[in-house]
């Protein structure tokens, strides 16, 4: 027997989505995400909002991989202040919620909570500029700030 063949067509990885202006991303701490007591490693949170702006992105249609390929630009985390109020736990669901707060022409920030069930774990705000291949500021791709745009609770900052 084929093992593709065997694959149930319905497993697929997980996908956030957009409620209003927020994004939901759900996760899980698993045994890899904790120190020897159980307790999420504070680099961790980064990689769960990692994994929420990619998703966040991805549901509004910008094709992040396309973008570096073409030689379009990218984005690069320019400045990211953080808090932690909680400590996540080995096994517990988290929720990670992703508001656009600010559209600039070659820039966005990003506001993000990290909630275990009505507890509020971790936030921070992300400020990610749209660089060319050789590192300089260029500007978002306007489908891209349109797209931002229609998720923002403010008008677009020029």
């Amino acid at each position: 027997m084929d093992i593709a063949s065997a694959i149930p067509a319905d497993i697929k990885p997980h996908d956030g989505r957009f409620v209003g202006g927020k994004h939901y991303f759900a996760c899980r701490v698993y045994f890899e995400d904790t120190d020897f007591s159980g307790i999420v490693y504070h680099a961790n949170y980064l990689r769960y909002m990692e994994r929420a702006r990619s998703d966040m992105l991805r549901q509004l249609d910008m094709n992040q991989h396309a973008a570096y390929e073409s030689g379009e630009g990218v984005y690069a985390v320019v400045d990211l202040t953080m808090k932690y109020w909680s400590p996540a736990r080995l096994d517990d669901d988290l929720l990670v919620i992703s508001t656009v707060e600010t559209l600039r022409a070659a820039s966005v920030v990003i506001d993000q909570t990290i909630m275990r069930g009505s507890d509020r774990i971790t936030s921070a705000s992300v400020h990610a500029a749209f660089l060319t291949p050789a590192g300089r500021p260029r500007r978002q791709p306007k489908a891209w700030t349109k797209a931002f745009a229609s998720v923002m609770d403010q008008t677009v900052t020029k």
